[in-house]
């Protein structure tokens, strides 16, 4: 049976956490890790996907240029 979609990055990120605690904590059947294993490679394709979005977004607000993000308000 397959998995829903994320339906956010945080959300995959959040599944991606839990499946890896459950992998490492576990004596998870061979089977189960395998399927685990799967859905983490399709989460991690998603967050890759979603940042790489950001990021384009990122370029158009500043007309191409990345900037450097400064939080300091006194500047």
């Amino acid at each position: 049976m397959k998995k829903a979609a994320p339906k956010s990055f945080e959300e995959a990120l959040k599944r991606l956490e839990t499946l890896t605690q459950a992998m490492q904590s576990s004596d998870m059947p061979l089977e189960d890790a395998l399927a685990a294993y799967q859905e983490g490679n399709e989460l991690v394709q998603y967050c890759q996907e979603k940042l790489a979005e950001a990021e384009q977004k990122l370029q158009v607000l500043d007309a191409g240029e990345l900037k450097e993000l400064n939080l300091d308000p006194s500047e």
